[in-house]
């Protein structure tokens, strides 16, 4: 199999870099199945423990419907919950007795 520089663009940052031909053999050889995703510059940030900021959305709970924010953008039709109602619904997953069959 014959490897050939590829220009990949960073998921991060948007900047263009290059899959050296070795880096593919390299990946090859370690049977990995996906390009990298990153350049240099972004793993090396990453790898030194800087976080992303996540974007926090306003939104209304569906449960108790108080106002409140959640690290996602919500889907339409599935519920969203405040902490304290999330809170909630695992205490009473957790505390459920198992249905015998």
């Amino acid at each position: 199999m014959e490897f050939t520089d590829r220009v990949l663009k960073c998921a991060d940052c948007g900047a263009e870099f290059v899959f050296t031909a070795g880096e593919q053999v390299f990946f090859h050889d370690k049977q990995f199945k996906n390009d990298p995703k990153h350049c240099k510059q972004c793993k090396a940030k990453r790898a030194r423990g800087t976080q992303r900021v996540r974007p926090e959305t306003r939104t209304t709970c569906s449960e108790c419907g108080t106002e409140t924010t959640v690290p996602f953008k919500p889907t339409q039709g599935r519920p969203v919950l405040c902490r304290s109602c999330f809170q909630k619904q695992g205490r009473a997953q957790t505390s459920a007795p198992a249905s015998a069959d």
